[in-house]
Formats: structure tokens, C-alpha cells, sequence
């Protein structure tokens, strides 16, 4: 591998990364980056478990999809084990599915059938927050070298700083919105009711709270359709 020529676009991927709009647009980014960056690679996701649901991020391939599907469906699987970050493993390389693997005896075989011949796994974490699995995939057995691994590990690394990041945008860009709709509501119903700013939040959430609908939602309704009956 050609080690000066990757660090220059690993550093043009990382300021990419952090120049995108969006959770999405990054994550996008980030699994594109794998199959650019890192030799062997013919598809890559990201993988996130919610309990025992497998959610699958940015895929570049349905073969990744099928591959996390078939882990959901079997509760076993190299991703499905560092998304649970159950072991202290934060990278995982399965060199070869066309021989047994006896740690998933029920996947190996399966996703084998499936067209993967080789795949690693990288553990997308910052100091805070473990985000998910990032996942490569090779049709060809004996794809991805130690080469290989590094430069995942490097694209991983710097993929959970900017997911992360994102993230963080995004949900503070939803707190300011939600506390300017909700304003507003608070508004029609003072103007509507006479009512004080604490009278006008007590009816939002009171309504929230009988009916189970997010105070956001309630708020929207009433900027949409007025006072609540």
C-alpha cells in the first residue's frame, strides 16, 4: 500500500466528513470511504443494535444488509458481537468463510452462501459513546491483509469522531426547533385564551400527557390547526 498517498486522502475524507449536512450525509461518507480507502473492500455498512434490532446504517451493497439481517435473525455474528461490545474486541477479521468458524457456527456458513468471502469489523466509539459496528465485506476469501485492517481501523477512527459529531448537531439543532414550535404554540394559546406563559405550557403538557403524544407533536398541532379542544 502506497502509505503516502492513503494519509493524503484519509486527511481530504476527514474534513469531508465534518463538512457534511447531515447524520446521514456522514454515515454515507463514511461506508463510501471503506470501499475507496481500505484494499479489498466491495461493500461496507454500519451496523447499530437497539436491544436484540439490528439497524443497518449507509449501506454501499444489499450484501450487507442481507449479512445483518442474517445475524439478527440467528441472534449470532461477528458485527452483531462488537455493535453488543460484549468482549473488549474493538476490531474483528475473519480471513476466510470458506473454512469453519466455530465462534459462529451458524453464520459462517450461512453469510458464506450469501457471497462473503472475508470481512472486518471495526467498533465506532469515541471516549463518551460506543456508536456501532463499522463493517467491510469482500466476496473474495483472503481479501483484506494487516494493510487492510490498519486502514480500517484509521477510516473507523475517524468516522466515530465525525458520526458522533453529527449526531450532536442534529440533536441540537431538533432542541432549538422544538423549543421554538413549542414558543410558538404557547403563543396562540396566550393570545387565544388570555392565559400566562405557565398557564399555556401547563395545557400543552397536560395534553401530552393524556393523550401520550410528545409535547413537539402537540405544539405542532396547535401551530397547525390552533387551540386544542
Amino acid at each position: 500500500m502506497d502509505w503516502a498517498r492513503f494519509a493524503q486522502q484519509l486527511a481530504a475524507m476527514a474534513r469531508d466528513l465534518l463538512a457534511q449536512e447531515s447524520v446521514d450525509a456522514t454515515l454515507t461518507r463514511i461506508t463510501a470511504s471503506a470501499t475507496e480507502l481500505v484494499e479489498g473492500c466491495d461493500a461496507a455498512g454500519i451496523l447499530v443494535l437497539r436491544g436484540t434490532e439490528v439497524r443497518t446504517l449507509a449501506p454501499t451493497d444489499r450484501l450487507v444488509v442481507d449479512s445483518d439481517r442474517l445475524q439478527e435473525r440467528l441472534g449470532e455474528g461477528p458485527c452483531f458481537d462488537v455493535a453488543q461490545a460484549e468482549t473488549d474486541e474493538r476490531v474483528f477479521r475473519i480471513r476466510d468463510f470458506t473454512v469453519g468458524q466455530p465462534r459462529w457456527p451458524a453464520y459462517a456458513p450461512a453469510a458464506h452462501r450469501l457471497g462473503v468471502g472475508s470481512m472486518m469489523g471495526f467498533l465506532l466509539y469515541t471516549e463518551d459513546e460506543e456508536l456501532g459496528a463499522l463493517n467491510v465485506y469482500s466476496r473474495r476469501p483472503g481479501a483484506f491483509t494487516e494493510a487492510s485492517e490498519l486502514a480500517g481501523w484509521l477510516l473507523a477512527s475517524h468516522g466515530a469522531v465525525a458520526f458522533s459529531s453529527a449526531r450532536t448537531q442534529a440533536q441540537l439543532e431538533q432542541a432549538v426547533a422544538t423549543r421554538h414550535v413549542i414558543g410558538e404554540a404557547m403563543g396562540i394559546l396566550m393570545g387565544g385564551h388570555h392565559l400566562t406563559e405557565e398557564e399555556a405550557f401547563g395545557v400543552l403538557r397536560r395534553y401530552s400527557q393524556e393523550n401520550n403524544v410528545k409535547l413537539r407533536e402537540v405544539a405542532r398541532r396547535v401551530c397547525e390547526e390552533g387551540p386544542l379542544s
